[in-house]
């Protein structure tokens, strides 16, 4: 048996499709995984009482947050603060995976 949970997350999302699954649920903490085909996108949302926090581990994404974008590339951390908006989006020809860390869990 494997600690690293992302191992089991082994989604490939077709062009355009996302995949998501949730690797960490606690009373402090939920951690997902997407997996963006090419082409795919997290639409902007917002959290108003929670700090996410985006882990690229494959590719690249483009990362959205208010007004601003940023590529970024594996391995790479983005910090969305409460009530920031954010999305990304797979602008290249190649799967991206990355995480999203979300606390404390709306509504905590």
């Amino acid at each position: 048996m494997s600690l690293d949970r992302l191992a089991a997350f082994d989604a490939e999302p077709a062009a355009g499709e996302v995949i998501d699954g949730e690797l960490a649920v606690t009373d402090d903490v939920l951690v997902k995984a997407f997996a963006l085909g090419p082409g795919a996108t997290i639409e902007p949302h917002e959290h108003d009482g929670a700090t996410n926090v985006f882990h690229v581990v494959r590719g690249e994404v483009t990362v959205q947050q208010d007004d601003t974008e940023d590529v970024i590339a594996a391995p790479g951390v983005v910090l969305n603060e409460r009530g920031q908006a954010h999305g990304a989006h797979n602008h290249t020809d190649a799967v991206a995976v990355l995480t999203a860390s979300l606390c404390p869990l709306p509504g905590q």
